[in-house]
């Protein structure tokens, strides 16, 4: 069950983390992710009030510092995308997944053999694809310095939400969704960005939102079947589907040793969901 959740976490944001920054990119990240945050807000808080029981303890509040940290690298994230190319952003953020592995480490569990050849790989790929040739020597691609900071977000999440998952997903989740809106509310009305979008961009929005919700979701009841080592590494896949998505959608290309680095980035990333 942990790791039928954990993919379905992975698969539901692999299409929300392509087609939400698709958004961000034409009304800028900050306005897009105030809309996704309030959809997914608003989707969790109907799903807890129909099902009408209270938080299961107060661990469920780690869900606080998992949104923190969740939304800064969901931010760095969009904006990369912005800069960048999602088949080159995407990959280097999913190396988040070597975090939840280096916590299990320190709590006292060990990394298979094939889980240190895939940090190994991610590493060795992240450097690849995130220089593009130049005659005058390589530079680092647009949008890696934000990616890398994503993974950082993103991997600090996982640890989080696991525990309060634990506790109760569904106020997990709810707890989660009231932090990360804040969070993106409070800079947008700081800087009176504006929120104004067009009708016709408001159902891909949502969708983005919810889907996004759901993800956060699935992985958190994930955490109720597995350790975090397990279930953060194998929700950490979801780079294979918007690389997909980017190649079939955007028809995106780079350059080859750049193609060669996102295979091998991807390729450390199932590595290091190995168990």
């Amino acid at each position: 069950m942990a790791v039928v959740l954990a993919l379905g976490a992975s698969l539901t944001w692999g299409f929300a983390d392509f087609f939400g920054p698709l958004q961000g990119r034409a009304l800028g990240a900050l306005r897009a992710l105030v809309w996704v945050e309030a959809a997914g807000l608003l989707g969790i808080a109907v799903i807890v009030a129909v099902r009408g029981k209270g938080p299961g303890g107060a661990v469920v509040l780690l869900a606080v510092p998992a949104a923190m940290s969740g939304t800064l690298g969901l931010y760095a994230y969009y904006r990369g995308i912005a800069v960048g190319a999602v088949s080159v952003v995407a990959p280097i953020a999913g190396v988040s997944a070597a975090i939840p592995v280096v916590v299990g480490v320190i709590s006292g569990e060990r990394p298979s053999v094939w889980q240190g050849v895939g940090m190994a790989a991610a590493l060795a790929g992240v450097f690849l694809a995130s220089r593009e040739p130049d005659p005058r020597g390589g530079r680092i691609a647009a949008g890696v310095g934000l990616a890398l900071l994503a993974a950082v977000g993103f991997g600090g999440y996982f640890p989080f939400m696991h525990a309060a998952g634990n506790t109760d997903y569904w106020w997990a989740s709810l707890i989660f969704r009231i932090t990360s809106t804040t969070l993106v509310l409070i800079p947008a009305l700081a800087r009176r960005t504006s929120l104004a979008v067009a009708p016709g961009r408001l159902w891909p929005l949502a969708l983005v939102g919810l889907g996004d919700m759901f993800g956060n979701l699935l992985y958190a009841a994930s955490a109720a079947y597995g350790l975090v080592s397990v279930t953060a590494v194998l929700a950490s896949l979801y780079p294979i589907v918007t690389v997909a998505l980017a190649r079939v959608a955007l028809a995106e290309r780079v350059a080859r040793s750049q193609e060669a680095g996102v295979a091998l980035t991807l390729a450390g990333v199932v590595l290091i969901s190995a168990t």
